[in-house]
């Protein structure tokens, strides 16, 4: 019998799941004979495959009946003892609530964001620390876990990262500047126009190429960057989630907003320039936890005068105008001089 059955339930999103795997690193690490079942959506079942923190991953499509019925069912036959849900949402405290799981560790109402899901709860979590990670590690000292948070190191599949090299290779890069332009709301994100001029300038004073990210529906966003970037010509790269790790590690540094590609491109260990506005950095920025005097930089960039909001809106945030092109260039350039 292992010394515990835990449920883990993150769902999503990427970045949200990478701000998680230093709590659950914690977990394994306490509780090394322990049997740690990640719940998550099919999506993000290779993201949290490359962690090697469960011993099981569980996927589960929660807009789907059949799948939900199905892994209530599953999750009801294993006798968890403890679930913890550091998702903190109504559809994620469900299951451990309806499976009849007697522990159920989850944030307090003064930390979660939807109203009344804490009465799902056995164990509120009134978070103390400031980063959203740390937060998380909050959650696994109440299930007893020594600490808050420990590192993690990712795996990234050898055959999809030669199979990048080679492909960029073959354009003629070998080192490059990644930019993630997009990011989900609209209102934290940097212009399309001033990432184009960014990578002109990367390429005529630092000659080096820029490698675009780009997801699903953002394709116009990245055709936007690559228009304003003049003759700089950067590759824009629309890839699984693999290859984007692959992209992600082997880049010189990151330029990006509060967005998943660029909290993955730090687990991975990329030094990143983070450009921040309406989210408040202390809370979601770049996260090395206990890292040390080797971890790779991180420069946050954020307008004195910006306002924590978390508003979603389809404008970008004036605070986002106020960082100009060439106090990014000055950050991207100490990071290529750092790593040459």
């Amino acid at each position: 019998m292992p010394e515990h059955r835990f449920l883990v339930v993150r769902l999503s999103s990427l970045g949200d799941i990478v701000h998680t795997f230093p709590a659950v690193a914690n977990l394994r690490e306490s509780f090394p004979n322990a049997e740690i079942v990640w719940l998550t959506h099919p999506r993000w079942k290779l993201l949290v495959e490359s962690s090697s923190l469960a011993t099981e991953i569980w996927a589960t499509e929660t807009r789907s009946f059949a799948s939900l019925r199905e892994i209530l069912s599953r999750i009801r036959g294993h006798a968890f003892d403890t679930a913890i849900d550091y998702q903190g949402l109504w559809k994620s405290a469900a299951f451990s609530f309806l499976a009849g799981i007697p522990r159920r560790i989850g944030f307090s109402s003064q930390t979660i964001r939807e109203y009344g899901v804490p009465i799902l709860y056995t164990d509120r979590v009134r978070t103390t620390r400031t980063h959203i990670a740390d937060q998380n590690g909050e959650l696994s000292q109440r299930a007893d876990a020594s600490h808050a948070t420990y590192t993690v190191k990712l795996k990234v599949s050898l055959d999809e990262e030669s199979k990048f090299l080679e492909q960029l290779r073959g354009l003629g890069v070998d080192r490059y500047v990644a930019l993630s332009p997009g990011g989900g709301w609209r209102s934290k994100c940097w212009p399309p126009e001033r990432f184009g001029a960014l990578c002109k300038m990367i390429r005529d004073s630092l000659g080096l190429r820029c490698v675009i990210n780009h997801g699903p529906g953002e394709e116009s966003l990245a055709a936007a960057v690559r228009e304003s970037s003049g003759d700089a010509a950067p590759i824009l790269c629309n890839r699984e989630l693999g290859q984007l790790m692959a992209l992600l590690r082997n880049a010189i540094c990151i330029v990006g907003g509060d967005t998943g590609p660029l909290h993955l491109a730090v687990a991975l260990g990329t030094p990143s320039v983070a450009l921040f506005g309406p989210t408040d950095p202390a809370r979601n920025g770049p996260y090395r936890g206990s890292l040390g005097a080797s971890t790779p930089i991180d420069i946050v960039l954020r307008s004195p005068g910006a306002v924590t909001t978390y508003k979603r809106s389809t404008q970008v945030d004036p605070s986002m105008l106020e960082i100009e092109v060439d106090t990014v260039l000055e950050s991207v350039r100490r990071l290529v001089v750092a790593r040459t």
